[in-house]
């Protein structure tokens, strides 16, 4: 089996060459060994890469014939889906829709981390939460980008539902881009600490629908700081 870095590297580098509109939707893909050699990587990588991509629907099998290039309302992978977005100059409405999502993920969790929290979750909360202060007032927007992830992190644990965590896993990559671009303006850091304090302060409560109502209140704080000091509406 070739190397995953090499196989995901392909991958990405396939994906965005379809993406460019280097290779058209509705046409046939090249033949494997052209692909590789174009990409400079050997034929299995590229064999690999392609049946990666068939799994996401960007690429139909065709029984008889070469495969052929779905348009993108086939696709079916988050990855590639979100990447088409952000790379076609729609990354603002990527950026919203992405905030609809957690708004109905999160609050959820945020409601059975209520019901389902320990000691342990709440120590975890408490910690993000310090971490995130500390690397605001540091000036360090990855280290404060880290916290933030791992504080709802901690509440997808604490909420306990193992399909609830699978369902959110594919959009830990886009959900790291895309607190960088909010993370970035100070002010807009100082209204996350805000949200964050009230959140953990719910949870440790144990009032589940105080929890949930504190993290719409911080999704939608989030999307009115995206619009108004990020996007400049």
């Amino acid at each position: 089996m070739p190397r995953p870095s090499r196989t995901h590297d392909a991958v990405d580098r396939l994906l965005d060459a379809i993406i460019a509109g280097r290779l058209t939707a509705g046409d046939q893909l090249p033949a494997e060994g052209q692909l590789a050699l174009e990409f400079g990587v050997s034929r299995l990588t590229m064999r690999e890469a392609v049946r990666l991509l068939q799994a996401q629907g960007v690429i139909v099998q065709v029984p008889g014939s070469r495969h052929r290039i779905a348009p993108v309302a086939e696709w079916t992978g988050l990855d590639a889906v979100v990447r088409h977005a952000r790379s076609s100059g729609q990354r603002e409405r990527s950026s919203l829709e992405l905030l609809e999502v957690r708004m109905m993920i999160e609050t959820g969790a945020a409601q059975l981390a209520a019901e389902r929290r320990g000691q342990e979750h709440l120590d975890g909360l408490a910690d993000s939460l310090r971490a995130m202060v500390e690397r605001h007032e540091a000036g360090d927007l990855d280290g404060f980008v880290e916290a933030d992830l791992e504080f709802h992190d901690v509440i997808m644990r604490a909420a306990d539902n193992r399909i609830l965590v699978a369902a959110l896993l594919p959009l830990t990559t886009v959900l790291a881009a895309t607190r960088g671009e909010t993370s970035a303006v100070p002010v807009i850091r100082e209204h996350a600490i805000a949200e964050h304090r009230a959140v953990l302060g719910a949870i440790a409560t144990g009032d589940a629908l105080a929890a949930r109502d504190a993290m719409a209140s911080h999704m939608q704080q989030t999307r009115d700081d995206l619009v108004h000091l990020v996007h400049g509406r």
